[in-house]
């Protein structure tokens, strides 16, 4: 999920950076009012995530050209897979082809690697969330990618619920000062989630009444006692140092969420091309 008409502020801003005064190899090299018709190909396996974007930023630089999506976000698919097919004025495709090719090759990078952590944990009854480690400018859409790789958004910013760290927690002296601050402040139906990386911390933020607890950089053995001690009571998220080889050891504590930032953080691109059809 996004905000189209945000993401079309922001692809004026990747046309300007990428064009500057305009395209000099296009304008050269092709003819005006020339026809082009080209494929977006799949070159290795990947979840597609961001084809109605690439579609945004083409018809940004040539409203009258024709996109075809041929294969929806959220989509696996093999190399050889037609993506979309784009046509119409060829200097225009060929402008717009790097950002539309960067944005998705980036998101749909985000994409497979959620899903693979995704798959990681299928049937421990934990579910995969991200955090703010996004890229700058791009949080909104990483976060979509996210989804389209079957995992869950956690904040998508910093007003959409408060989360009592060590140092908020020292400001105010206590696990229980924080809480009781926060609670008589927030809005009224904002969560309060206090990070905690003691047990005795996490005994306090119960008796506090967090409305969800992180177990920060816990053993896993100290996340079963965190389990037991909350009885189901509030939501229990694991986070710090999750990898695929650890994930699943850490989902089976019984937490009910793992936060991982590398799915955002340190995704790669997939290989994604854009060719003339013949």
């Amino acid at each position: 999920m996004y905000d189209k008409r945000r993401v079309r502020q922001l692809i004026d801003l990747w046309l300007d950076e990428d064009t500057a005064h305009y395209d000099l190899t296009a304008q050269i090299m092709v003819e005006p009012g020339s026809r082009g018709r080209f494929f977006f190909n799949a070159r290795e396996p990947f979840v597609v995530c961001g084809v109605e974007v690439a579609e945004m930023v083409h018809r940004a630089v040539d409203p009258d050209c024709g996109f075809e999506i041929k294969v929806a976000d959220g989509t696996r698919v093999e190399p050889g897979a037609v993506i979309a097919v784009v046509e119409g004025d060829a200097q225009g495709i060929l402008t717009a082809e790097r950002v539309a090719l960067n944005l998705m090759q980036r998101l749909s990078g985000i994409a497979t690697l959620t899903a693979r952590y995704v798959e990681e944990i299928a049937g421990t009854g934990a579910e995969l969330v991200d955090t703010r480690k996004t890229t700058p400018g791009l949080r909104m859409l990483e976060k979509h990618a996210v989804m389209c790789g079957g995992g869950r958004n956690h904040r998508l910013a910093l007003d959409n619920g408060i989360m009592l760290k060590d140092n908020h927690i020292a400001v105010c002296g206590s696990i229980t000062a924080a809480v009781g601050r926060a609670r008589a402040k927030a809005p009224l139906l904002t969560k309060i989630e206090v990070e905690c990386d003691r047990l005795e911390q996490v005994e306090e933020a119960l008796a506090a009444g967090a409305d969800v607890i992180m177990l920060d950089n816990m053993t896993n053995d100290d996340m079963r006692k965190a389990v037991a001690m909350a009885g189901g009571r509030v939501p229990l998220e694991c986070s710090g140092g999750v990898r695929l080889e650890t994930i699943r050891a850490k989902a089976e504590t019984g937490v009910d969420v793992v936060s991982v930032g590398r799915i955002t953080q340190s995704a790669a691109c997939v290989d994604i091309g854009l060719d003339e059809a013949v």
